[in-house]
């Protein structure tokens, strides 16, 4: 007979907005960046509006414009991209008010731009965020920040001395949820974190980065020489230009596109820094066509905090589990997924009946005697208790995307910090590379904490 009793559960809203102000998600006090130096601010007046300019504009850039365009006190003015189509739809979106330039060094160019958002593949990174940010423009940069571990300190430094707003968007730590999650973690409810398990699984074409190739696209809309930059020389492919993130010639695959986002909210609820060692395996196993990263991944992060992390993808299969993220802690357990976050007591009774159940009889019964085992042992004789209840908490309001860049926003107009600065950011898209790594070498890869990057 089963003496557990069941849980209630309470469900619960939280709201996510902007406050009082269009832009107002930044930080209470003092106008300070994590480094410790003041940002530049843009504006001598809060009524002048943020001129933005646009450097890339595919589908995930056309989204953050949506975004921006709600936000009061922004202005989009400026578009480029390699593919004439993009500019064209940019443009549309703007209702004919953005221009279009030839190329990110236009708009950098162009002092009355004051912050630019960087959405290019991630080989084009680096180059074009130490340019603007040596131009003094303040900048939101689509994650993973960085294409290589070692342009992380670069890009740190050139932001430290520009002392301008950084955003990466992993827009995940804005979120209402992650905010409660952070809320539960710190307040001791979970007890002791050991392990966290993250996941993020897909079944389709397009979540395999398969995307469709528009109609009109051919070398005189296309411009290709732009898009490959610094990367290898390559004959003009259309597969290759508009499914960038199959290629590791652009991308680190599943590691830079979908971990980045899971260990930068794990960092943000965790008040974790850095892991130190990465083990990992992953393999290219259905999507094989027209690509060189692999479809499946598995691995292991380890934190000096204590704690570490179990991170899975695959692109097989999403019925048992699109993404999410499980922390599981001595006292309770916390699941962020599907839009809710649940919080789950632990609770926990000792059985050794089946041990001392091989001792004699009167060593058992007399083990059961003590008022301590029969408390850890034996719950139905204990006197009644309340059980705590499970938690569930939805969000409503703002979507996270919009909150992230109105936290950017905020900092470039009132110099306040951001979540995401170029640290956090080389930190989150580490870990991904660190991955990559220890596939690519089959090994165990370290992490120099002094110097901030990979240990050789």
């Amino acid at each position: 007979m089963s003496h557990e009793k069941k849980l209630n559960r309470r469900e619960f809203i939280i709201m996510s907005s902007l406050g009082a102000t269009a832009l107002g998600l930044g930080m209470k006090g003092s106008p300070m960046a994590p480094d410790g130096a003041k940002y530049k601010k843009t504006k001598a007046s809060p009524n002048d509006a943020i001129n933005v300019g646009m450097i890339a504009v595919g589908a995930r850039a056309q989204d953050l414009m949506e975004s921006i365009k709600r936000l009061e006190g922004t202005e989009i003015v400026a578009v480029c991209d390699a593919y004439k189509g993009r500019v064209e739809r940019a443009i549309e979106r703007t209702d004919g008010r953005a221009k279009e330039y030839k190329n990110y060094k236009e708009i950098i160019a162009d002092k009355s731009i004051d912050a630019v958002v960087i959405s290019t593949p991630d080989h084009l990174h680096k180059r074009q965020i130490i340019d603007a940010l040596n131009a003094g423009k303040h900048i939101y940069i689509e994650k993973p920040m960085t294409y290589k571990v070692e342009e992380g300190v670069q890009i740190i430094n050139a932001a430290k001395r520009n002392k301008v707003a950084f955003q990466v968007g992993s827009q995940g730590s804005s979120s209402a949820l992650s905010q409660k999650a952070k809320e539960i973690v710190v307040s001791g409810r979970l007890g002791q974190v050991t392990m966290v398990r993250a996941y993020y699984n897909r079944n389709t074409a397009s979540g395999a980065w398969i995307y469709p190739i528009p109609p009109d696209a051919s070398p005189k809309t296309v411009n290709w020489e732009m898009f490959l930059g610094s990367a290898p020389k390559h004959g003009f492919s259309l597969e290759r230009f508009f499914r960038w993130r199959c290629y590791k010639d652009y991308s680190g695959g599943i590691a830079t596109d979908l971990f980045v986002h899971l260990c930068n909210t794990i960092h943000y609820i965790m008040d974790a820094k850095m892991c130190t060692n990465v083990m990992a395996m992953g393999g290219l196993y259905r999507w094989k066509e027209s690509r060189d990263v692999p479809d499946t991944l598995n691995a292991s992060l380890e934190y000096p905090e204590g704690f570490m992390i179990s991170i899975s993808s695959t692109f097989n299969n999403q019925k048992l589990g699109g993404s999410g993220i499980q922390f599981m802690g001595t006292d309770g357990s916390l699941e962020l997924a599907g839009g809710r976050l649940i919080f789950t007591p632990e609770i926990v009774n000792e059985d050794n009946g089946w041990i001392v159940n091989s001792w004699p009889s009167k060593l058992e019964e007399a083990y059961y005697e003590d008022p301590k085992i029969r408390e850890g042992e034996m719950p139905w004789t204990r006197d009644p208790k309340v059980i705590p209840d499970a938690e569930t908490y939805r969000s409503e309001g703002v979507d996270d995307t919009t909150l992230h860049l109105a936290e950017f926003f905020d900092a470039v107009k009132n110099g306040t910090p951001t979540k995401e600065d170029a640290t956090v950011g080389h930190h989150a898209a580490s870990c991904a590379h660190l991955i990559n790594l220890s596939i690519e070498k089959k090994k165990i890869i370290h992490w120099d904490t002094a110097k901030d990057t990979v240990k050789i």
